[in-house]
């Protein structure tokens, strides 16, 4: 039968009111099938953000005056998608994805298309191929400036040889080192630099009356170059062969299957799961929906004990599904008391801010670098002014419905002897069991 701990661990977060039912494959697989059912309301597209940006850098405007309006209604809509969606796995896979392709709003002028680079780039592939995906990302505006290649360009090109400019490798390098084979395939700098002269080219049109993906051919770096072994034509089907080379190779794939299984799993992923989901991975060339699916086959994924820490964006997402928070289908996304805004806040202030991860590896997976002392007062403190706008539900009903088994007698009995309901949901999500999915 399907646990709470199990729904948690693949999850959001319970909402008190969405209890499923079935097995947990059952569970699992009903979210992946058809469709993605999240809507996104008021949001805009990565043309129409790029244009902002250009306006803006014309004008020399300061302050993001056209940009951050976009970001809050994207961050707005994604956020309380993220409170009130009945597909919480699928919508879990999206995020995972997006770490794994981090783009950052710290570089780059990423703040008006970061959140049309998760609804264009990631979501459209979470149950498709990992090749598909990874294309989607290589192309997409948001990568190719958040690591600086739209101003990559080939020494040898005609456009190198006028300006005196050369490779920039970031791209290449964090797609072979994150994204795809992982330093464990062996490859060298001079693949690194092979692949960032593949690359060249790949930029964007910030001109053009829809500005977007372009492939500069007078930027590129002509003749054949050797990746790993495999030689690549010029031109930007060499790129398109590249991508389809890394985001193939056996490597990249026992890659993602380590990421997935440290993610879901555990901290200290076994060899046993990480080589069955490898081997799914293999067999499927690449089956991103049955990769996910597989997870839930795992002897570890129904194990109580062994379950993920949450980081900030996970604990603060699982209080307010607690609590039944989310904005009303008449609300306007842009509130600034809206649920998902109260949720944008509490993610900076716990320490994972929205689309701002320091460097592009992305948020760590890892219980050790969210659970010192000081980020666990800072939950605490959150909480209990969180829980001060929680007039109606009952504390009990809420623990009880939120971690089923797995909530303490100790939790429990101090719950039931608190001084009011502000302190008795203060102790649940404080208490240890709740820090945990």
């Amino acid at each position: 039968m399907l646990q709470l701990e199990t729904i948690n661990r693949f999850g959001w977060g319970i909402r008190p009111q969405e209890q499923p039912q079935g097995t947990l494959s059952q569970w699992l697989s009903s979210q992946l099938q058809g469709p993605d059912a999240a809507s996104f309301p008021g949001v805009s597209s990565c043309a129409d953000g790029l244009i902002a940006l250009r306006q803006q850098r014309m004008d020399k405007m300061q302050g993001d005056p056209l940009v951050k309006p976009i970001f809050l209604a994207d961050a707005s809509a994604q956020l309380n998608a993220l409170l009130t969606t009945q597909q919480p796995f699928r919508e879990r896979l999206a995020w995972f994805w997006f770490n794994h392709f981090t783009v950052s709003m710290r570089q780059g002028g990423t703040r008006g298309i970061v959140g049309a680079y998760m609804r264009e780039a990631i979501r459209p592939h979470v149950t498709g191929r990992f090749t598909d995906m990874l294309a989607a990302v290589m192309s997409h505006p948001a990568m190719l400036m958040y690591l600086d290649n739209a101003s990559s360009i080939g020494p040898n090109s005609p456009a190198g040889q006028k300006r005196h400019r050369g490779l920039n490798e970031n791209l290449a390098r964090e797609c072979l080192e994150l994204h795809t084979v992982s330093p464990k395939s062996g490859y060298t700098q001079a693949d690194v630099t092979a692949f960032a002269a593949i690359l060249t080219g790949w930029s964007v049109d910030m001109k053009a009356d829809e500005p977007g993906f372009t492939f500069r051919d007078n930027a590129h770096e002509p003749g054949e170059k050797t990746v790993m072994g495999q030689v690549f034509p010029e031109g930007l089907d060499g790129g398109i062969q590249a991508i389809q080379f890394l985001g193939t190779h056996p490597a990249t794939y026992r890659h993602i299957a380590t990421q997935l299984v440290t993610h879901f799993i555990s901290d200290t992923p076994s060899e046993h799961d990480i080589n069955y989901i490898t081997t799914v991975l293999h067999d499927t060339q690449g089956d991103l929906g049955a990769a996910s699916l597989a997870l839930g086959s795992l002897s570890s994924a129904e194990q109580p004990t062994a379950g993920k820490f949450r980081s900030p964006m996970d604990y603060a997402t699982a209080v307010m599904r607690a609590l039944s928070l989310g904005n009303k289908p008449d609300q306007d996304p842009t509130d600034p008391h809206s649920a998902a805004r109260t949720l944008l806040g509490a993610y900076s202030s716990l320490g994972q801010p929205l689309w701002t991860a320091p460097l592009p590896n992305g948020w760590s997976d890892l219980a050790s670098d969210w659970s010192s002392p000081a980020d666990l007062l800072a939950r605490t403190d959150w909480s209990w002014r969180l829980s001060a706008h929680a007039h109606t539900s009952d504390p009990l009903e809420i623990a009880n419905a939120t971690l089923g088994p797995a909530l303490r007698k100790t939790t429990y009995t101090a719950m039931r002897t608190a001084g009011s309901r502000q302190d008795a949901l203060t102790l649940l999500f404080s208490s240890p069991e709740f820090q945990r999915r």
